[in-house]
């Protein structure tokens, strides 16, 4: 059954107002709070309705109802204007990151921060795989006259480096022709197709200095043997307990366990190859532990390659225009901001 605009009206207002004060709502409280040119007894037969369709419950301890999944659901997909996000709020994440990002992974972790504190609730920040990395380039970067730094860089930022001394009677052109030879043989490849087989066989073809050549080997070595599991980033998770729903600690509990499973949130963050931002309400949620809340996640790229997600894990009473607006924004951003420190 498709709502009339007086439900949908209705339904708004009951959402609005339980997201904002986490107490089931009646019709006294709509018809003073909100001008719907409707008696208090028109809008009680119409919450009625709602409760027999589905949208709203009615908690056995409270004349007044509560949004259900369904209706939380509508709400989303029907009646959100919107959402957007304020000049003021887009300088201020910027500032953060200026403040505190220095290199890849201090991106993401400042990322995970932000998104907990714009949205007060739990953040998770699924950055690249390894596996998925194409090497970029490698750089020597001169220190002074005696030391440079050997940089790898990939497709999606992610840097290893090392200082070394260079030898002496080593120009800097011999260096640069050193990572040239690299460049050329390596660029395009993803990570884990570089073996140390096709280094050693690099090997053969450098003809200056073998110091330079081992400590090169050194780093590819690293960049190549790293941890491929996803690593995921978390935000905010103390502030589960200030939700009124989880100050309940033996219900908050298994929730809390489960955001220190690294492997078991990366499985909930699955990514795809979609711009579209991801709502999943209560029971739409298909791992146990997150079933009374809402989980909202978008999809990041660099270069137009999805590589990871940013999501928002909460109550499923929580301010879903404001989340959807803020992510949404960081979808787009993120992929300049991993560009600016990454590489």
């Amino acid at each position: 059954m498709l709502l009339d605009e007086r439900k949908r009206k209705i339904l708004q207002a009951i959402i609005d107002d339980y997201i904002s004060t986490a107490e089931p709502i009646g019709s006294r409280t709509i018809a003073r709070k909100y001008d719907l040119g409707i008696s208090p007894a028109t809008i009680r037969n119409e919450m009625s309705d709602l409760e027999v369709l589905g949208y709203l419950e009615q908690p056995h301890t409270s004349a007044g109802r509560i949004p259900s999944a369904k209706g939380y659901r509508f709400y989303v997909d029907c009646l959100l204007a919107p959402p957007t996000i304020s000049d003021q709020e887009i300088l201020l994440i910027d500032r953060w990151y200026e403040a505190k990002a220095r290199r890849i992974e201090g991106v993401f972790q400042e990322t995970a921060k932000i998104l907990s504190r714009m949205t007060r609730n739990v953040s998770l920040v699924l950055a690249p795989q390894m596996s998925q990395c194409v090497f970029k380039y490698m750089q020597f970067l001169p220190l002074d006259e005696r030391r440079a730094i050997i940089i790898i860089v990939t497709d999606t930022g992610f840097i290893d480096n090392k200082v070394i001394d260079i030898p002496e009677g080593t120009s800097l052109s011999d260096l640069q022709s050193i990572a040239e030879l690299i460049n050329n043989r390596l660029a395009g490849l993803p990570l884990d197709r570089i073996k140390l087989s096709l280094l050693r066989q690099i090997k053969q073809d450098v003809v200056a200095d073998s110091l330079i050549y081992k400590a090169a080997l050194e780093v590819l070595g690293s960049a190549v043997s790293v941890d491929r599991k996803d690593r995921v980033y978390t935000g905010g998770t103390t502030q589960l307990l200030e939700q009124p729903e989880f100050r309940d600690v033996d219900k908050v509990k298994g929730l809390l366990s489960m955001l220190e499973e690294e492997q078991l949130l990366s499985d909930i963050l699955h990514m795809q190859d979609t711009d579209h931002l991801l709502v999943t309400i209560g029971q739409e949620n298909k791992f146990s532990g997150i079933q009374d809340c809402s989980v909202i996640q978008a999809t990041y790229r660099v270069d137009g390659q999805v590589v990871g997600t940013v999501a928002v894990l909460g109550p499923t009473r929580m301010e879903y225009g404001k989340i959807i607006g803020v992510l949404g924004f960081m979808q787009r951003h993120l992929g300049d901001v991993l560009k600016k420190y990454g590489v």
